[in-house]
């Protein structure tokens, strides 16, 4: 995992100019801690997509400290408030994702458009670097030149996948990704899904039986469900997040395109509305370009540049 850092850093470029900038006039314009720095603080937060209720909830506790506290100044506030939003993102260790003992199987899903197969490639890529071997499912068969792109990826980690003609029930090709899978003893199964929310119930459906296939051959503890998100689409993410959460049981969360947007400020909301931690982020367009995701590191990329 070296330069985890520097990745997640890089990708929070936009993000991290915009909030450094707003801060900076900030600092420079207050003396003291008032009601109007704290208005202002306040606001600045919500800019960064942030959204109103984690917004409050930062300010509630921030305030909190300040009463408690001796901070005096505005300077002082900063490391306060970074560590506030550090915790606020934080995965516990029980919910972490274990390289020694990955999951058998993850199952792969989001609306089309938010990175999923360029998701999938990374994810194979890193779970190679790792010494974990890696097959991939295209279980999303019904949108045109998805098994196309899901192959080129595959080539690209350099891991088979298990295909049938476009329009094939997913399950079946899960099915049979399954029996590879055992019978070759991979580590770990990589299936992608489909993404039409404009479809719900369909889409629930096909989740549904997905997930009753895996299940009938894996122990849940061994399968973990994670939902791609689209960084630059920011609080409308979350909202695509929270239906998908109505017929999915969601594990953890695969932030793409980090690096497109200046409103990283959402990935606060996430665990408050959703319950689940971010486990990977895309930190660009090479396949080498996905990182675990690291609270400690992401909010350093915010206050640093």
């Amino acid at each position: 995992m070296a330069g985890l850092f520097e990745k997640i850093k890089q990708s929070l470029r936009k993000t991290s100019e915009s909030f450094i900038h707003s801060l900076d006039e900030l600092l420079g314009t207050y003396d003291e801690i008032d009601e109007d720095f704290l208005e202002e603080l306040e606001e600045t937060l919500i800019m960064a997509d942030m959204g109103a209720e984690t917004t409050d909830e930062v300010m509630r506790e921030l305030e909190q400290l300040i009463y408690d506290r001796p901070i005096r100044s505005p300077k002082e506030v900063i490391p306060a408030l970074r560590d506030i939003l550090e915790r606020k993102i934080d995965t516990p260790d029980e919910e972490r994702f274990d390289w020694n003992h990955p999951p058998k199987v993850l199952l792969i899903i989001g609306v089309n458009g938010a990175g999923k197969t360029t998701s999938i490639g990374k994810l194979a890529r890193l779970l190679k670097s790792e010494g974990k071997s890696v097959l991939m499912a295209a279980g999303d068969t019904f949108r045109a030149a998805a098994i196309e792109q899901l192959q080129i990826w595959a080539d690209r980690a350099g891991v088979d996948l298990i295909k049938q003609q476009e329009g094939s029930d997913p399950a079946s090709v899960i099915f049979d990704a399954i029996a590879a899978q055992k019978s070759r003893g991979i580590d770990v199964l990589l299936c992608d899904s489909a993404g039409r929310l404009h479809n719900k119930k369909n889409l629930m459906r096909e989740l549904e039986k997905i997930t009753r296939i895996i299940l009938r051959e894996y122990p849940r503890e061994e399968v973990r469900t994670l939902l791609v998100l689209d960084s630059t689409t920011g609080q409308n993410a979350l909202n695509q997040a929270v239906l998908f959460k109505e017929y999915a049981d969601m594990d953890g969360i695969i932030l793409t395109k980090l690096d497109g947007t200046a409103k990283g400020g959402f990935v606060f909301s996430i665990r408050e509305k959703l319950g689940v931690p971010v486990l990977f982020v895309a930190t660009g367009e090479k396949i080498e370009d996905m990182a675990p995701f690291d609270a400690k590191s992401f909010v350093s990329g915010i206050f640093e540049g």
